[in-house]
């Protein structure tokens, strides 16, 4: 409900670009960092649902909070604590999804997860405009975030339960690191490399909004993002099980930067439309693909810290990604922000670790 409205609502208290990209780099920075430590719990304690319960737990409690701020700064401790909530959850869940699903199937259960989480981003918008155009204010849909999570944190308290728990491993022998696998290590690397160009997707917002989008459109573009994530992924998933993960990766890094050169040269506001929704078929072919070739690279012990791993390498460049855009884009216009992380995704594409599609499977 609330993913659309930050850059209007930055903007209501002052903020400008740099400052929506100092928010936005910084929450996800927090979210991808925490995973390492949720990663390593996940391992050696293997109490995966109650780390997963904490996570949503932290974020369903401050999400409402940003009802009551009036100030940028406010906004930032409020999402910084929000996406720690991911952060704490992301690891654990992941695991726990490799840990019940057949090897042969692993894109497509990553798919329909994502799927699902994208569903659930098509109603949220849904709600967030036709509140909004019923006359409630920003700060009561704000508020008003408390509902759904309530009645998630019962779905997963209640009707969530571990299954198919591995053996238990000595303690002295869960420590943190990164695995052995040097492909591994190579991988993580073109990903951070990638996510140096990957800023923040409120930016598409505000790009949106200087073309002539209406404000009140955002919650419309981001249900139509959602949508096509939504029914792509579960698609890209299983092609990437049957085709091998690297291929859909660079398929999908290719979009993207396809994508934001269309971004940096739009000039009317059908075309930003249209742009959203191949902007979601990127997500729908690398992201379940980028998940489940972590889980192929390492060994069973290894899942919670290679997942966190992985996810700790968006978050470092998430931060440095979203400031330099917002940088660039506030200095030098949207022109060159989009084309300079158009470029950094060709880089990435180029570094990324070939293998031959049966060691993938």
């Amino acid at each position: 409900m609330i993913q659309p409205l930050p850059p209007g609502f930055v903007a209501k208290v002052g903020g400008g670009p740099q400052v929506l990209g100092l928010i936005e780099g910084v929450a996800d920075s927090a979210a991808s960092l925490l995973q390492i430590p949720s990663g390593y719990l996940a391992d050696r304690m293997h109490r995966l649902k109650a780390l997963t319960l904490a996570g949503y737990v932290t974020a369903s409690a401050l999400r409402p909070m940003l009802a009551l701020a009036t100030w940028w700064w406010q906004i930032l401790l409020i999402r910084v604590g929000d996406r720690a909530g991911k952060g704490i959850r992301g690891a654990p869940r992941d695991t726990l999804l490799a840990e019940t699903t057949a090897q042969k199937q692993l894109g497509r259960a990553y798919g329909f997860h994502r799927a699902m989480d994208y569903a659930g981003a098509i109603a949220g918008p849904a709600i967030a405009y036709g509140l909004l155009a019923t006359g409630f204010t920003t700060r009561e849909v704000f508020a008003l975030t408390a509902v759904p999570g309530v009645v998630a944190l019962c779905v997963l308290g209640f009707g969530v339960s571990e299954v198919g728990a591995r053996a238990v491993v000595a303690a002295e022998k869960i420590r943190i690191g990164l695995p052995a696998s040097p492909l591994y290590r190579r991988t993580l690397i073109a990903i951070f490399v990638f996510t140096l160009g990957a800023s923040s997707d409120t930016f598409l917002l505000w790009r949106a909004r200087e073309v002539g989008v209406p404000l009140e459109y955002a919650p419309l573009l981001w249900m139509v993002l959602a949508l096509v994530k939504s029914a792509t992924s579960t698609w890209g998933g299983a092609l990437s099980d049957a085709q091998g993960r690297r291929k859909l990766i660079l398929a999908g890094w290719s979009i993207y930067a396809a994508v934001y050169l269309g971004f940096g040269i739009a000039t009317e506001p059908w075309q930003i439309w249209v742009l959203f929704a191949a902007y979601g078929t990127f997500f729908g072919l690398s992201e379940s693909a980028e998940t489940a070739l972590v889980v192929d690279l390492v060994s069973e012990q290894w899942r919670g810290r290679a997942l966190g791993t992985y996810n700790a390498v968006i978050g470092a460049a998430s931060l440095p990604a979203s400031l330099t855009f917002g940088v660039v884009y506030q200095l030098e216009g949207a022109r060159t922000a989009f084309a300079m992380a158009a470029g950094i995704a060709l880089v990435a594409a180029l570094i990324l670790p070939k293998r031959p599609r049966a060691e993938y499977e």
